[in-house]
């Protein structure tokens, strides 16, 4: 089965950022950019993955 993944847009909103994703998490991104977060489950593993993609 493929896992299922559903994506949410990440963006500045003041100081913080409307998706809610925990600080440490968001260090390694440029904050100038502009992302998607993905949020993807496998099944097999039965453990869901977040990563970060540049929003097109």
């Amino acid at each position: 089965m493929a896992p299922t993944e559903f994506r949410r847009k990440l963006y500045r909103r003041g100081s913080s950022f409307e998706t809610t994703i925990p600080m440490p998490l968001l260090f390694a991104l440029d904050k100038t950019r502009k992302y998607n977060v993905v949020f993807a489950f496998d099944p097999d593993a039965n453990k869901w993955y977040v990563k970060f993609e540049p929003h097109t």
